[in-house]
């Protein structure tokens, strides 16, 4: 028996929707990994980017388990000394909403070449609207 492994003249991509609102960040972020990945299908092949589209809606009404609104960090350097700064998960949520979606879905993908392509087949929307219903996303439950 020989094992399988996926051409990328035989990827099939698919669309996904979920609503950010119904898991808090940690088990969300997981969700739309293991989706751009494309873990969860047969033809799953490491070295090959096989994975699906995911959009997100609902990224403003996200939650978070515990006292993460208030005690998780997230921080940036200018590049100067003393340039360091940090913002608490609610201010970002207050700023942009798919900025914390992203760096969590980002941290669960591995690093290497094909973290770029995945991460960009990730759509977030803020409301429940969204520019993608031509394609026709299966709901994620």
């Amino acid at each position: 028996m020989k094992t399988y492994s996926q051409k990328s003249s035989e990827i099939k991509r698919e669309w996904y929707i979920i609503d950010a609102s119904t898991l808090p960040l940690g088990k969300l972020a997981v969700v739309i990994a293991d989706k751009l990945m494309g873990k969860s299908k047969v033809t799953y092949t490491p070295h090959t980017d096989n994975g699906d589209y995911v959009i997100v809606v609902n990224a403003k009404n996200l939650k978070a388990t515990g006292n993460k609104m208030t005690d998780k960090m997230y921080y940036r350097h200018s590049g100067f000394p003393g340039g360091i700064k940090a913002l608490k998960l609610e201010e970002v949520i207050e700023k942009d909403p798919s900025y914390a979606i992203k760096e969590a879905v980002k941290g669960m993908l591995p690093k290497n070449k094909l973290a770029a392509d995945r991460l960009a087949r990730l759509r977030v929307f803020d409301g429940a609207e969204h520019t993608h219903a031509a394609q026709n996303p299966k709901e994620i439950k």
